[in-house]
Parts: C-alpha cells; sequence; structure tokens
C-alpha cells in the first residue's frame, strides 16, 4: 500500500506542516513579549510537530514487507513510534510547558504586550482549526455511522493523536488569548503563568490518553469482537468443523489481523466427502471376506482422510480471507 493511501497520513502531514509554521511565529512572538504562556504555546507547537514528524517515520516503516527477522511485517511500527510521540507530548510538551508557568509564578517578571502577539494567535487559531478539520473529517470518513465519543475510541493511534493535539492546540490558543487578556487588564501576571500550566494539564492528558492506546496495541490487542464473532460463526457454518474450541487473535498493525483456532471437525462430513463419488456399501462388499483388501481400504482411509483434512482448512481459510482482507495470518488447528 502506498504511504499516502495509508490510514491517519494525510492528518498527519497537514498537521506537521501547519505546526512547523505555528511554532515558528509563536516563538517570535514569545521572545518579543516574555510571556511564558506565549513561550508555553511555542514549546506546545513544537513538541507537536517533533511528534508527527515521529508518526509520519512510524507510517513509512509500518509499510515494510515482510522478512526474515520480522516474518508478519512490520505493522506494528506505527504503534511503536506513536507511542514515543506520546512520550514526547508528555515529558517535552507537557513537561516544559508546566515549568515554564511555574517559574512564571516563582520569579514573576513583565511581560511586552504587543498587538503581534495577538496577531500570531489569530493566525495559529486558523492553522490549527484546518489541520484539526482534516483530521475530524478523516474520522469521519472512516466511521460514518457513530458519535464522535464512539469514533475517537475506535479510530486509528495516528489519526487520534493528530485529532487530539490538534484540538488541544485550538483550545490553548483560546487559552492563551485569555490568560493574557487578564494579565493586560488586571495587571497581574498570574493568569500568564496559569495559562502556562493548564495547557501543560491538557497536554499531559492527551499524552496519557495516547500512550495507553498505542501500549493496548503492542502488547498484543485482540480484533474487534463484533469480527471475531462474524469469523467463528463463518467457521461454524461450515459442514467439515463440529465446533471451535478456541480462539484467538492480534493485532499485527492497523487494520490488519492474526488468527488462531482450534477446531473440532465432524467426521460424518467428512466420511460423506470421501464417499461421495463411490457407494460405501460396494467399497464394503468389494472387501468383506478379504483381509488383504481389508487392509489395504484402510490404508488408504488412513490417507485420503488427513489429506482431505488439509485440502478443506485451505478452502476455509480462502473463504475467510476473501471475506476478511483485513485477515492476513490464519492458523487453524484441528483437535
Amino acid at each position: 500500500m502506498a504511504l499516502r493511501h495509508t490510514s491517519g497520513f494525510w492528518p498527519v502531514v497537514a498537521a506537521l506542516l501547519g505546526n512547523t509554521v505555528v511554532a515558528i511565529s509563536k516563538l517570535l512572538a514569545a521572545l518579543a513579549s516574555g510571556s511564558s504562556v506565549m513561550f508555553s504555546e511555542a514549546v506546545h507547537s513544537a513538541a507537536d510537530t517533533l511528534n508527527q514528524a515521529l508518526l509520519l517515520i512510524g507510517l513509512r516503516r509500518s509499510l515494510k514487507k515482510a522478512d526474515e527477522s520480522f516474518e508478519y511485517g512490520y505493522g506494528n511500527e506505527r504503534f511503536f513510534w506513536g507511542l514515543i510521540s506520546a512520550c514526547g507530548i508528555f515529558f517535552v510538551g507537557a513537561g516544559i510547558t508546566a515549568y515554564k508557568g511555574i517559574t512564571m509564578l516563582l520569579d514573576p517578571h513583565a511581560i511586552e504586550f504587543s498587538p503581534i502577539i495577538f496577531i500570531v494567535l489569530l493566525f495559529a487559531f486558523v492553522v490549527e482549526l484546518y489541520t484539526l478539520r482534516v483530521a475530524a473529517s478523516a474520522l469521519k470518513r472512516s466511521f460514518p455511522d457513530v458519535g464522535l465519543i464512539e469514533r475517537l475510541s475506535l479510530a486509528d493511534p495516528m489519526t487520534l493523536a493528530v485529532y487530539l493535539e490538534d484540538a488541544v492546540a485550538v483550545l490553548g490558543v483560546g487559552i492563551a488569548a485569555l490568560a493574557l487578556l487578564l494579565s493586560y487588564y488586571t495587571g497581574n501576571i498570574i493568569w500568564d503563568a496559569l495559562g502556562s500550566i493548564f495547557i501543560s494539564s491538557l497536554l499531559a492528558f492527551v499524552a496519557v490518553v495516547l500512550i495507553l492506546k498505542n501500549r493496548s496495541f503492542l502488547i498484543g490487542r485482540a480484533m474487534p469482537e463484533e469480527l471475531q464473532g462474524e469469523v467463528v460463526k463463518l467457521l461454524e457454518a461450515e459442514p467439515a468443523i463440529e465446533k471451535v474450541i478456541d480462539f484467538k487473535s492480534i493485532v499485527l498493525g492497523w487494520g490488519v489481523y492474526r488468527i488462531k483456532c482450534e477446531v473440532e471437525f465432524n467426521g460424518g462430513a467428512l466420511l460423506r466427502e470421501v464417499y461421495r463419488r463411490r457407494s460405501m456399501k460396494q467399497q464394503y462388499e468389494e472387501v468383506r471376506g478379504d483381509f488383504g483388501e481389508f487392509k489395504r481400504f484402510l490404508a488408504d482411509y488412513a490417507d485420503r482422510i488427513p489429506r482431505l483434512m488439509g485440502k478443506k482448512i485451505d478452502e476455509i481459510e480462502k473463504r475467510l480471507r476473501e471475506k476478511h482482507p483485513s485477515i492476513r495470518h490464519i492458523d487453524i488447528e484441528i483437535n
């Protein structure tokens, strides 16, 4: 699959480009004004830019083909780099922002208010709102029939990361503007420091959500229950299978699964398959009273049944892949 067609690619690219421009503009405004909340916003956008670069690396590496070292492919690379990105949000974004806010509380200094600060914030708001809209549109296309909360819970970690980061970025711009206005009109820069700390709290919350999301995939998350139910139902509908005794699945990448199941075959169905072209009674009459023929019959039967079971398993696996292309690897074991 081409990188540009991979789930999460366009939201990540849009956010990466937007945050690069916004981070530079915020940093210039922070240096000109001395505002801690403006500096926090600059750090916030810079951290987002770095994080989205990491996400893009993860997307690209997840498309590498399987090899001798990783026989099931590199799909989980996107979750690994997503986890690194989330840790970056927590330690760099939230950590530095909180430090700057607390430092401002302990050692306050005057802020140089200028119209350029609010122009930069307005510019940042427009850019962040656009990238948020790109991520929201991608989520809606993937899950059009569910509400926002369920959509976020079902979203792939890449798109979710961009959506949450941009949502916090839009909210952060509003908080920064409010903190600066309160500091200006009250003459108390504590509002500037509190704004920085509040933005830090939002970033820490987003980081924890993303860390937990990526962790669940990296430690071996199962396929969605609805899909699992469909697969088990399809298996049990096969006449040659008596019942599914055990079923396990694992995510090998976004929308890519491996399943392993233990089944009990239906002996009667296999017997009918073996003798569908020849009468069992005729076979009985041919070996009746001839021990040598009977032994040859048993040897032939013992040879045909395993091959028939293997053929049936191949047919079942083929139907499963045709019905559910997301299931790339299937292991069916006979009880």
